[in-house]
């Protein structure tokens, strides 16, 4: 299954060379060892958030997902492996058949995670997993990230919506993960067609400055996109001169003008007088739009503002000052032979420097405290605690090679609302601090 089955026009393509060179040379070794096909354990987690987030979001699971499935070594591929010698024949036969038959746990996607949360858990056979390492970083890393800042903007936008503008400050396909992404996070819509082209999201957009330029008045720009738009349409009031641009825009729309839209200048005073002037004029439904280069902090800023909805464009699709989650892919356990019963050994990188990992194949649960409030990120191996077993967090994702959790793009944005309502109210202050709740580890064996 794939984004063509939920009714979504685009595929995925291969995504084999999303990787990065050391997955095929560990492979070839591994297999000129006899070591490849030894049960393994690989998790994603983070050893910290961003300096001074409070919580992290999960997201871009469902494109994992399309990832893994169409992970596949074409003769393409085959030849420029071969062409560079990156690895020999019989490597090259192995990955011609390439498919993976492991299983992937994780958090589900909308879901908020912490320091040492275990957010996505592959397991199967050494080889088949190495290779997916760069590729599922590189998902969770950039929509995680982006899905933090917008969550942090949608919490600080309260219920006005939100609007993706960014597709223009980041590279083209970044554009449209990071659209997703947003949406997951609690945005409303996007001006991105090919976001809402792949995945369904809402678009809008009526016009930009160039418009208004381009026409010798500004009655004349406005009556165009009027004519063909309709009296609901959205004007751009700030090329000139706003006071008189509002009030052209309210004698070609009439009061039944849908919205104004604000780039420039100091939005929170220009925004009370758009609202002064609007209700003045009689267009006291026409909404407020404003725009212009925002972030959380800004939002906030314009809570007590007559504002109806935000644009945001580059702090959301650079994550907001933290681009990256600084997620790492690591063997936790595997076998001691290539027999599928052999049980598995708790592996551990050993260093310094704060790059220290637990081994062992870990559960996640939150504990809830009295009022039903998150108290605490419980991190385990071994047998789940009885007061815990409800609580666990990790979700089938793949079995047996097989995708068995996908969904539509909506459940997630839903799921993550909840998730972010249970957090203690700290959890939404813009101001630095630690992670709204601790992480707690309960060891107690591999977790066989």
């Amino acid at each position: 299954m794939n984004t063509a089955d939920l009714g979504l026009p685009v595929d995925v393509p291969s995504t084999a060379l999303f990787t990065d060179q050391y997955e095929l040379t560990m492979l070839q070794a591994a297999l000129k060892a006899g070591t490849a096909e030894r049960r393994s354990v690989f998790e994603v987690f983070t050893r910290r958030l961003p300096e001074g987030r409070r919580y992290g979001v999960v997201a871009g699971t469902g494109r994992v997902l399309d990832a893994v499935e169409n992970f596949r070594f074409d003769a393409g591929v085959l030849r420029f492996l071969r062409e560079r010698g990156i690895v020999g024949e019989e490597t090259l036969d192995w990955l011609a058949d390439y498919r993976f038959s492991g299983d992937i746990w994780g958090y589900p996607e909308g879901e908020v995670y912490f320091p040492g949360s275990p957010i996505m858990r592959v397991e199967g056979s050494f080889a088949e997993c190495v290779l997916l390492e760069t590729v599922i970083l590189s998902v969770l890393n950039h929509d995680s990230a982006i899905a933090a800042a917008a969550s942090r903007m949608s919490s600080a936008a309260g219920e006005r919506p939100l609007i993706e503008m960014g597709a223009r400050r980041t590279h083209e396909l970044a554009a449209v993960a990071a659209a997703r992404a947003a949406y997951v996070g609690g945005f409303a819509s996007t001006s991105d067609l090919a976001a809402g082209f792949r995945y369904g999201i809402p678009t809008v957009g009526t016009s930009a400055h160039a418009f208004t330029l381009l026409h010798d008045r500004e009655r004349d720009a406005f009556q165009a996109q009027v004519n063909t738009m309709g009296r609901g349409t959205t004007l751009l009031v700030d090329t000139y001169d706003v006071a008189e641009a509002v009030r052209t825009a309210v004698e070609v729309a009439g009061p039944e003008l849908g919205a104004v839209r604000i780039d420039s200048g100091d939005l929170l005073l220009v925004a009370h007088r758009v609202r002064q002037q609007l209700d003045e004029l009689g267009a006291t439904n026409t909404r407020i739009i404003v725009t212009s280069d925002l972030d959380e902090y800004a939002i906030a800023s314009l809570a007590a503002a007559p504002v109806d909805a935000y644009g945001v464009g580059t702090q959301l699709v650079t994550g907001s000052g933290h681009p990256t989650c600084s997620m790492v892919y690591k063997l936790v356990a595997r076998a001691e032979s290539a027999d599928p019963k052999a049980p598995l050994v708790p592996v551990a990188k050993k260093s310094t420097g704060g790059k220290l990992s637990i081994g062992g194949r870990k559960w996640a649960a939150r504990r809830l405290d009295e009022q039903g409030v998150a108290e605490a990120e419980v991190v385990g191996t071994g047998p789940v605690p009885a007061e815990l077993v409800d609580r666990q967090l990790l979700v089938e994702l793949v079995k047996g090679g097989e995708v068995v959790a996908r969904e539509p793009l909506d459940a997630p944005r839903e799921r993550h609302i909840t998730a972010r309502a249970n957090l203690p109210l700290s959890a939404t202050q813009l101001s630095r601090g630690e992670p709204v709740i601790p992480t707690e580890y309960a060891t107690g064996g591999t977790g066989n």
